[in-house]
């Protein structure tokens, strides 16, 4: 068997190490022990001993049993066997301190997938750029997965897409033969910075889509608010050098409709709450895991200062979230800017008059 083929034809038998016991690295490890053992390393002793007693994760994934091929523990020595790919499932404020965790045990020539979708706080670094700082000898061999991917459907063996950004198209390749499936089909992408991008940028949109549901502002003011994030979204995207092109795909749109709609989705959920008047430290003690939106917005700003994007949406999400202010003033104040040309902040794409003829996306075979 050559690497790449396990998930395709159902018959791994290397281990595939997830780091990361949450809602996302527990489905992956459910969805990837279908074909072959999983490594799953737990955040500590206490969350794998409860994973062990009760085969399921209460409270992330109720009801979806963890089956036997996923071999559940708290040491960093148990990925070790993981010699084709390690997936960090790990919320983003906690992706370097996980890499330092798991550096001395990372087999070498083991590709390193991150799934967390977000920008470190202090160094407005991306995921893959933490790993390949702290992992050492694996910056050739990193790769991001984003796309609309719901957990809870996915783990219940529901179909699904996504995209695997790698610069280096043999390991984005490598990726898409071990992780997909008929049921979870995988895309490739040589923008990694754009997919990465799309998966930390679009929580935001979500928050303020969720708090446009909560006030009831109907459908026309929901899709305006989804249109104009997404096109925050893809100019701060190409400043940081983006392709376009990736925004319009399943790690952009495709993720910005699933996670801007569905109740499943954490971010919308926050920005419901919001919009009934909850503060955010209240409404983080409840949320049934992380709304990585919260975490993203300031890094995202601070970004696009850094870069001279605009981006008003996620400034009037961060003003609901930390400044006070209302969220009916947030929107009212986002309706109330001046009108502008549609395509402003565009003009690189267009100013000739050709704009982008190809997208970097490509599909896997069959």
């Amino acid at each position: 068997m050559t690497v790449g083929e396990g998930a395709q034809n159902g018959a791994r038998s290397v281990p595939i190490a997830v780091v990361g016991a949450g809602a996302w690295g527990t489905t992956l490890a459910i969805h990837l022990s279908r074909s072959g053992p999983v490594a799953l390393l737990a955040r500590d002793e206490e969350q794998a001993g409860e994973l062990l007693a009760n085969r399921v994760n209460a409270r992330y994934l109720p009801g979806v049993a963890i089956p036997d091929a996923v071999r559940v523990s708290a040491d960093p020595a148990s990925i070790r066997d993981a010699t084709d790919l390690v997936i960090m499932a790990v919320p983003a404020a906690a992706m370097r301190t996980a890499a330092k965790r798991i550096h001395a045990h990372v087999a070498d020539g083991a590709v390193v997938l991150s799934v967390a979708k977000g920008i470190e706080h202090d160094t407005l670094q991306r995921m893959t750029q933490i790993l390949g700082g702290e992992l050492s000898g694996s910056s050739d061999r990193l790769a991001a997965m984003s796309g609309p991917n719901l957990a809870l459907e996915i783990a219940r063996g529901l179909p699904a897409s996504s995209v695997v950004g790698a610069v280096d198209s043999e390991i984005g390749a490598r990726v898409v033969g071990l992780v997909g499936t008929r049921e979870f089909r995988l895309y490739r992408n040589r923008d990694l910075i754009g997919v990465e991008l799309c998966g930390a940028l679009k929580n935001i949109i979500a928050i303020a889509a969720g708090a446009v549901d909560g006030l009831g502002f109907g459908d026309n003011g929901k899709s305006a608010i989804i249109t104009r994030g997404l096109a925050e979204m893809t100019r701060l995207g190409m400043a940081a050098g983006a392709n376009p092109m990736t925004f319009a795909g399943l790690a952009g749109i495709g993720d910005v409709m699933a996670t801007c709609a569905s109740p499943l989705s954490r971010n919308h959920r926050l920005g419901v709450e919001l919009a009934s008047g909850r503060a955010w430290p209240d409404i983080e003690r409840t949320l049934p895991g992380v709304a990585e939106g919260a975490y993203t917005v300031d890094s995202a700003l601070a970004m696009a200062a850094r870069l001279g994007v605009e981006i008003p949406i996620a400034q009037e999400v961060h003003n609901a979230l930390f400044e006070g202010k209302s969220v009916k003033r947030c929107l009212i104040d986002l309706l109330s800017r001046e009108s502008k040309d549609e395509l402003a902040g565009f003009e690189a794409l267009y100013a000739s008059g050709t704009g982008p003829v190809a997208a970097d996306e490509e599909s896997t075979p069959g």
